[in-house]
């Protein structure tokens, strides 16, 4: 009997379905890992770490496929339109999967009813920074200077990590700073440093290198615990603002009704490889926190930060580009 024949004779079987015989020889092929933004990005370089992971437990190649656009969407809808086979996979982002979700009226993809959550990957907080001839010290003295003038934060975008902290410090302390978006953070520091903005919100290992030189001054950053690149830099809540707690953070996906035997491989896959010394080496190179957990817990996450969004970009009148 040939290999058709056999899923044919297996989806006959009681309580079987054909797409849980096909699990059971999963995988036979290649599979594709969706990734929604370009190479070189963090979430390329993490989806092709999480996908060569992956390939090392299943024996067969996880192949990058950058679908880029419209602030991930393009490849989020893709991934949730695929087949629920087991050969297409989504890195999804807190953009796509909460941020785009709560700003994006009509979008085309939900991602609670139309992707099957796998692990979280990893996560990071942002750091709000300035120049040091700006001349405040600490997140008590930024917020005294805007109280006197008009002060601006740039963000490498609308909808980013960034965006998201400069909204919540505006709504935590009565102020109304000027958002100054950014396509891409280099032009954002570089007007930093010239004294075009007053201050600049990014990641900590893209902001590292003009910290450790004086070039910048970081005044306080957005995770619940400080950072590792940087112990002694407070929280928001330490520097006198609580409640500003955003975090951008990556995990793997499926398409729905991908079978649940597959979701348990690929989870227990994406777990062994968060204990790998390699991953959590690039990890912490990379300035980013690992996660893990169950696809329960990934679809509580999921969940609790799309309903956050939302009432954040409502209550700050937050607008796409």
């Amino acid at each position: 009997m040939n290999r058709r024949h056999l899923l044919a004779a297996a989806a006959l079987l009681p309580g079987l379905s054909p797409w849980a015989a096909r699990a059971a020889e999963w995988p036979d092929r290649p599979i594709r890992m969706i990734i929604p933004f370009a190479a070189g990005t963090t979430t390329d370089i993490l989806g092709r770490i999480a996908g060569n992971q992956l390939a090392r437990g299943l024996g067969q190649p996880v192949v990058a496929d950058n679908r880029t656009g419209a602030g991930g969407t393009v490849g989020a809808l893709a991934a949730a339109q695929a087949q629920p086979d087991g050969y297409t996979l989504f890195f999804g982002t807190s953009g796509t999967m909460a941020t785009n979700p709560a700003m994006m009226a009509n979008l085309a993809y939900n991602p609670e009813r139309d992707f099957a959550p796998i692990c979280s990957f990893a996560k990071t907080a942002v750091i709000l920074a300035v120049r040091p001839a700006l001349g405040v010290h600490d997140l008590a003295g930024f917020l005294a200077l805007a109280r006197q003038r008009p002060v601006s934060i740039g963000t490498a975008g609308t909808g980013t990590t960034g965006h998201l902290t400069q909204a919540q410090l505006d709504l935590a302390t009565g102020l109304t700073t000027t958002h100054v978006p950014y396509r891409d953070a280099g032009r954002g520091i570089a007007d930093l440093l010239n004294g075009t903005l007053d201050a600049f919100v990014y990641h900590p290992l893209g902001l590292a290198e003009f910290i450790r030189a004086g070039s910048l001054q970081p005044l306080a950053l957005t995770g619940e615990h400080r950072h590792f690149l940087f112990p002694t830099l407070p929280t928001m809540a330490e520097a006198g603002v609580p409640g500003v707690v955003v975090e951008g953070w990556w995990a793997l996906y499926a398409p729905a009704r991908t079978p649940a035997p597959i979701i348990a491989r690929l989870n227990a896959l994406t777990l062994a490889a968060l204990h790998d010394e390699a991953t959590l080496a690039e990890l912490h190179r990379q300035g980013l926190e690992v996660m893990g957990g169950t696809p329960a817990e990934l679809a509580a996450t999921t969940h609790a930060e799309l309903a956050k969004q939302r009432l954040l970009v409502k209550a700050a009148h937050i607008t796409p580009e």
